[in-house]
């Protein structure tokens, strides 16, 4: 199994280990709030900016008691110089936002212009089912979804990494069969009888100008 390499932003490595279940208290805490948050605005239909309200004073209102309980006990106040995002850090997100970007601009160029066919059949595909899942759900529904698949699918495959990519690998190698097959019978076929017409069309338009 491979292992996982370090990412050079903090935020990132956390943001991996919550997904893949490495911090579980973590895990659960955005499996929950996840959860509350899709059951209050999908099924009791409250409004988004309500239940952020509702957060916001809840986060104020314990801060506030929890800070004059610090002084009650006379302990001392946390230091919160430490609560800032430093210019390093956000050159460092923008960077990796920029990579991001590019690798993907990279990538579906590459999908569209080489002759990988299981990756432009699984890119194709998969942007299908997501548009006539698209229909039938709503944004919110959607990001939850994908909450729930990336806290799932991550895991399993860490943990079956090498049968997953022996299975993709015949999978690949069967479709490279088919691909050539169809390339050789039918693309072949087509290629020749459209130079034989271009060659034709060229004849007879030769031999219109010899009697012009």
């Amino acid at each position: 199994m491979s292992s996982t390499s370090q990412s050079p932003l903090p935020t990132l490595d956390i943001m991996r280990d919550i997904f893949l279940w490495r911090k579980k208290k973590q895990s659960l805490l955005v499996l929950v709030v996840s959860t509350a948050t899709c059951v209050l605005l999908e099924v009791y239909q409250f409004n988004f900016l309500t239940v952020v309200s509702w957060l916001a004073m809840f986060i104020v209102v314990s801060l506030f008691l929890w800070g004059n309980l610090v002084r009650l006990l006379g302990k001392e106040p946390p230091n919160l110089l430490g609560l800032e995002i430093t210019e390093e850090s956000t050159i460092k997100l923008a960077m990796a936002l920029r990579t991001w970007t590019e690798e993907g601009i990279r990538w579906m160029f590459r999908v569209g212009a080489q002759r990988d066919l299981f990756s432009f059949a699984l890119t194709v595909g998969g942007l299908w089912l997501f548009s006539q899942v698209a229909n039938y759900f709503d944004l919110l529904t959607l990001l939850y979804t994908g909450i729930i698949m990336g806290m799932t699918i991550p895991p399993v495959y860490v943990k079956y990494e090498d049968k997953i990519k022996r299975c993709n690998e015949r999978v690949k190698k069967q479709l490279k069969r088919y691909y050539d097959s169809f390339d050789e019978k039918v693309m072949k076929k087509v290629k020749t009888k459209v130079g034989t017409t271009t060659t034709t069309t060229t004849t007879i338009e030769e031999k219109e100008r010899k009697f012009k």
